[in-house]
């Protein structure tokens, strides 16, 4: 059963990589982006679950932080305003 939801997230993966290289503006690549670092949170946890180990969450759990910092400040680049405002 792990290797089904292991192959869905591996082709969402892909997927993700697809409309990052070919979307049409550049929100479609942050929302893209933002997406793989979900897919990736969710493969940590999946290996969490399948090894018995905690690191894998830890790791997850940094992996999501990182990544809604970066989108936040990634979209506040697209907008044209600083980051301090």
């Amino acid at each position: 059963m792990m290797g089904f939801w292991a192959s869905l997230l591996v082709i969402c993966c892909f997927l993700c990589l697809f409309r990052v290289a070919r979307g049409p503006t550049a929100s479609d690549r942050a929302v893209a982006l933002d997406i793989l670092g979900i897919t990736v949170v969710a493969f940590c946890v999946l290996m969490s679950i399948n090894s018995g180990k905690d690191f894998y969450l830890t790791t997850a759990l940094v992996w999501a932080l990182l990544n809604f910092i970066g989108v936040l400040a990634l979209s506040k680049f697209l907008e044209g305003r600083g980051f301090d405002d």
